[in-house]
């Protein structure tokens, strides 16, 4: 996933309109590259930054044991952002932010990390403010082009990279995920695990796991735990010599 910001001198927004960058969604991918380097000729009075998280990044974060969900990641990594602008020196002055969630919790939350800006929190805000529809194109780029030119770390030997766009309405994208799919290891960290489609499939297709867990069998109560095994004992036992010394007639000394 790819999160963008855009911003642009109040004196100089008409500019953005004179462009006019529109939801990245509603463009094709020849009119975003086009409007990105429109963009970028305009640098004296428009910047931008990303922040890219990787499938696996994701994957781990919100399947891990205490759950770092998907909201929070995009709320952490939006503050992030707005701070590494004002940290270049942007004299920020309004903040306009597509919301995650509800967007009244988002804009409150934003408010109080950032109480002398103006946050203005709005669900498809990509198509209401233009310097969003501005940084959701940014974004957009820069996440087609890092899947077309994904290197994999993985030996996938003769497989089939025509993975298509990488998202669930994609013909190409279905069919590689079918035929990518490895029945005990799943999907290379290309793939989100933690995506509902990649999961529907791993639930139907792979093979299942079961993790016993001893402490909610009744049965199983007295069963020692694995833990004591490495627990460590009050006095130390003290072990046998090995046949080495035994042989050669040693034994251990504290003093000469």
């Amino acid at each position: 996933m790819v999160y963008g910001i855009c911003y642009c001198s109040m004196a100089q927004q008409g500019v953005l309109e004179t462009l006019k960058v529109a939801d990245s969604k509603t463009l094709t991918e020849a009119q975003r590259e086009q409007l990105f380097e429109q963009l970028n000729a305009t640098k004296d009075y428009v910047g931008w930054a990303l922040h890219i998280l990787s499938p696996n990044f994701i994957s781990t974060s919100m399947q891990q044991r205490a759950k770092y969900n998907l909201n929070a990641l995009s709320h952490d990594t939006a503050i992030g952002l707005i701070q590494h602008a004002l940290d270049l020196g942007v004299q920020v002055a309004e903040v306009f932010v597509d919301t995650v969630g509800p967007a009244e919790k988002y804009q409150e939350k934003l408010k109080r990390q950032f109480p002398g800006l103006e946050v203005t929190v709005r669900a498809k805000a990509d198509s209401l403010f233009p310097v969003v529809s501005a940084a959701s194109i940014c974004a957009k780029v820069a996440r087609d082009r890092a899947v077309k030119n994904w290197k994999f770390v993985e030996d996938l030997e003769d497989a089939v990279l025509d993975y298509g766009s990488g998202y669930p309405n994609d013909p190409k994208t279905k069919e590689w995920l079918a035929q990518s799919l490895d029945p005990v290891f799943g999907y290379p960290q290309f793939v989100r695990f933690s995506w509902s489609t990649a999961q529907t499939i791993l639930e139907n297709k792979a093979v299942p796991v079961h993790w016993d867990d001893n402490e909610d069998d009744p049965s199983q109560k007295s069963a020692q735990s694995l833990l004591s095994f490495f627990a460590r004992k009050e006095a130390p036992t003290e072990r046998p010599l090995h046949r080495f010394f035994h042989e050669r007639k040693l034994e251990t000394v504290t003093s000469l």
